[in-house]
């Protein structure tokens, strides 16, 4: 995947959830120009252009896919740095979390997040859930250019 063409930037540490959403997002339609990163510091190089990205062109996915609890760098701690920043401000951010402690829903929106869904446990409803996700996001919606 160059990602340099990167459409959707998918945040997360569990190597089993983020399988499932890229094999959701492969069927649906949507995973041609998804890159996944590890955890919220390798989302903040991929964003800034540093590190093993620093050949990267600087151009915004159109998405952020972005789980919580994570290694390094919390997913609070990347939205809460990606939405003080005027260049990325406007990317829509989707909270994708096994969390549905309310503190963590009040926080995010509280950052700018601008979904917060919680990952269904059943493979059915996760499937849809994911579909529904890149569907809304990256057709229906009216993304900032």
């Amino acid at each position: 995947m160059d990602y340099n063409d990167v459409e959707i930037l998918f945040v997360e540490d569990s190597a089993d959830d983020a399988m499932l959403t890229i094999r959701a997002l492969r069927k649906s339609g949507f995973a041609n120009k998804l890159y996944h990163v590890k955890d919220g510091a390798e989302a903040i190089d991929f964003m800034y252009c540093r590190g093993k990205f620093e050949a990267r062109i600087k151009e915004n996915p159109k998405l952020i896919l972005l789980d919580l609890k994570m290694p390094k760098m919390s997913g609070t701690e990347v939205l809460e740095k990606l939405k003080s920043d005027a260049d990325f401000k406007c990317i829509p951010v989707v909270i994708l979390t096994s969390s549905k402690e309310d503190p963590d829903v009040q926080k995010c929106y509280a950052l700018g997040a601008n979904s917060y869904i919680t990952k269904p446990v059943e493979s059915d409803n996760f499937f849809n859930v994911i579909k529904e996700i890149g569907l809304y996001w990256m057709v229906i919606s009216q993304l900032p250019v």
